[in-house]
């Protein structure tokens, strides 16, 4: 996804003019379901089956296509198809719909990239410009990053559910005599390699955790993951020891792009795709279990417990992580939504970790089971769910009092 206008950013959101963006691949539409909530407005290509009459004065349906503002009411993300269905009453009149009637616009990949304007009911917050942000990126923190190469070729890649995206092609031609050397001393190969790490670690963002795959005929990929080694030995950098010793090699049959398709197909790629996209929330939601079983008194659910606990900064630096459904944020209720925008902001002002998950992942599912808030602390605290109350003569107050 990207802005329709390249003089539109983050920061400069006219509120009036809405954001107009382009849907450029099948993942946008992940996308846009988290953007677009109850309650926005949303201007898009749409069809609409209207009656037409004929100078006979016989009648005949007709599909005709036209561009509608919609009120929105509901959305209906399909992840098979790469479909958003926004749904909701007409906010523009033209000639073929008038305001109030019901409409559903369906969002899709085309050929040609499609536009979509959002004016957000509620303002661009801070949650609403993070997915934004998300929705903008080409570097989710679900893609994973390859490395297809052959001696003295190099194609650095990240690859998504939906793409693959070329960041940088390495071309270094290496002499038939390898062994003869360059004038900084080393030989060629191991000059080509360290171009192709500078770039590597220029064009990733490895710090967020994720998987390496190292891909060529031959033992260029496993020659180049000893010299990630030895490098990370030789500057004691641990960050780079682990990217390395963490690297998957799968054989391909050249170092061009098109060898990925093969790669991809392997059953070990395949299953390092499956888990990729939900692993980090995968690991968080199992620590916040363990804590939960142990009862240390740093794993917490429900709205009040959990907003006590950021209310008083146990939510931050430190280990302190926020999960929060993402549907909170679609709510027509605005003030339930800025009630959870604000802990959000505090969490991430405290230094905590905000995690928002979508009930379509595993993740999701565990965390809208415990009534899809919870929260790691930073410090233990045993008496969240208490209320505090207490009746004049001193003895808590008891809802379920049978007299």
């Amino acid at each position: 996804m990207r802005f329709a206008s390249k003089k539109q950013t983050i920061q400069g959101i006219d509120e009036d003019a809405g954001v107009s963006l382009l849907i450029v691949e099948p993942e946008d539409m992940w996308h846009a379901n988290n953007l677009i909530s109850a309650g926005d407005v949303v201007h898009a290509p749409a069809f609409r089956k209207v009656t037409m009459t004929t100078v006979t004065g016989s009648t005949f349906g007709k599909s005709v296509r036209t561009n509608l503002s919609i009120k929105v009411k509901s959305t209906f993300f399909d992840p098979l198809a790469s479909e958003l269905k926004v749904s909701g009453t007409v906010a523009n009149e033209n000639d073929w719909v008038s305001i109030g009637q019901h409409h559903t616009i369906t969002l899709k990949y085309e050929k040609t990239d499609i536009k979509f304007t959002i004016w957000k009911s509620a303002g661009w917050d801070s949650v609403a410009r993070q997915a934004l942000k998300e929705a903008l990126s080409e570097d989710r923190p679900e893609a994973i990053a390859a490395v297809v190469m052959q001696e003295g070729l190099a194609n650095i890649c990240l690859i998504t559910e939906f793409r693959t995206i070329i960041k940088q092609r390495i071309d270094s031609p290496i002499p038939k005599k390898r062994a003869a050397t360059t004038g900084g001393g080393g030989t060629t190969m191991s000059t080509f390699y360290d171009k192709t790490l500078s770039s590597l670690r220029h064009n990733i963002d490895f710090s967020i955790p994720r998987t390496l795959l190292l891909a060529s005929p031959g033992f260029a990929a496993d020659d180049f993951r000893t010299y990630m080694l030895s490098e990370a030995a030789r500057t004691s950098d641990k960050a780079l020891q682990r990217i390395a010793k963490d690297a998957v090699v799968i054989p391909s049959t050249t170092g061009h792009v098109h060898s990925l398709n093969e790669v991809l197909k392997s059953s070990k790629a395949k299953k390092i795709l499956e888990d990729a996209k939900f692993s980090t929330e995968s690991n968080l939601m199992d620590q916040f279990y363990d804590r939960l079983r142990k009862d240390d008194g740093r794993a917490w659910y429900g709205t009040q417990p959990v907003e006590k606990a950021v209310v008083e900064g146990a939510v931050g630096r430190g280990g302190g992580v926020l999960f929060v459904n993402n549907g909170f944020f679609r709510s027509m209720d605005v003030a339930e939504r800025k009630r959870y925008v604000g802990l959000v902001d505090k969490v991430k002002e405290d230094g905590g970790e905000v995690r928002l998950l979508s009930s379509d992942n595993e993740s999701g599912k565990r965390l809208e089971s415990l009534g899809g808030i919870a929260a790691i602390l930073t410090y233990p605290i045993f008496d969240l769910d208490e209320d505090g109350e207490e009746d004049e003569g001193g003895e808590a107050e008891n809802d379920n009092m049978v007299i």
